[in-house]
């Protein structure tokens, strides 16, 4: 049901029970300081939010962007535009840049995406919605035991969707978000490869029950685009999958507030796992790669 807010001509609908809510009677080009804080509040409250028929110029969307944080180009995607800060993706028909397996933006990068403003310009006339999950939620539906456990646990996220499987970095499974101090599972499927602490194979285990889990209807919100609609979504707490389900062209703009770095929700007392030298040990590669690396710039600063 939408309610209309006592102190804004602004109109919230909640979209699911567990997140999402599309927000009317505001024009994004136009936004005052009064408004970028309560679209803060709406944020924080709904994780992700829809506002329909914005259709916004993309200096327009750059500046609204610039109200929530530092812009900053895609680090891992060459697109030669004249605005670093702001690209285009196009797909058609299954092909094309589709971000169609769960993650959070950039999660590869030791300052991980704290947002994201997209543009929906053009939109198939079925399928190609936009699946968001609630991170808060899957953290706090998990069993007691099982959250102690991933609290002291970290994890080795990279670049390979990318094709830089050099680029790594490590973050808590569980993080603090900064501004509501509520804890969120802080791992998904498209970056993560490596549960630090933990050998290979109970890795394997815990990553799989832990991307199933995430996964699940009941922590969803879907949404069906229109174009000129923009969505705006914290990425320090939520997930979020594109259904390739669609024929014809789509067509998103998009730029990103960086600079996050994620807080732990409990310091680990575990030492990083790594098998001694036999056939298995070939899993340990890239985190012993990494291990290796980090150690030399703690050195060299």
């Amino acid at each position: 049901m939408a309610q209309a807010h006592p102190h804004s001509p602004l109109t919230v609908s909640r979209l699911s029970g567990s997140l999402g809510a599309e927000i009317r009677g505001l024009r994004l080009s136009q936004v005052t300081t009064e408004q970028v804080a309560r679209i803060r509040e709406l944020l924080n409250e709904h994780l992700v939010l829809f506002f329909p028929d914005q259709n916004l110029e993309p200096d327009e969307h750059i500046a609204l962007g610039r109200h929530f944080g530092e812009l900053e180009r895609h680090p891992n995607l060459s697109l030669d535009t004249e605005r670093p800060e702001f690209f285009e993706l196009r797909s058609e028909g299954g092909a094309g840049a589709i971000a169609d397996e769960w993650h959070s933006d950039l999660s590869c990068e030791a300052q991980p995406s704290v947002m994201a403003v997209l543009q929906m310009v053009k939109c198939p006339e079925v399928g190609g919605d936009t699946l968001w999950a609630n991170m808060y939620k899957a953290f706090e539906e998990l069993s007691p035991p099982m959250q102690t456990f991933c609290e002291g646990l970290s994890a080795l996220h990279d670049a390979h969707p990318h094709g830089r499987p050099e680029k790594m970095a490590t973050h808590p499974v569980v993080r603090t978000h900064p501004e509501t101090g509520r804890k969120s599972l802080f791992v998904n499927e498209h970056f993560t490869r490596r549960i630090v602490e933990l050998g290979h194979q109970e890795s394997e285990a815990l990553l799989g029950f832990l991307t199933r889990w995430i996964g699940q209807a009941r922590f969803n919100v879907r949404y069906r685009w229109q174009a000129g609609t923009i969505s705006m979504w914290d990425n320090r707490c939520t997930q979020h999958c594109v259904l390739n389900d669609f024929e014809g062209e789509r067509i998103i703009q998009r730029v990103t507030v960086m600079g996050d770095i994620p807080e732990a929700a409990s310091r680990s007392s575990w030492a990083p796992h790594i098998k001694p030298f036999s056939a298995l040990s070939r899993h340990d590669r890239q985190l012993q790669d990494f291990l290796s690396r980090d150690k030399s710039r703690t050195v060299a600063e």
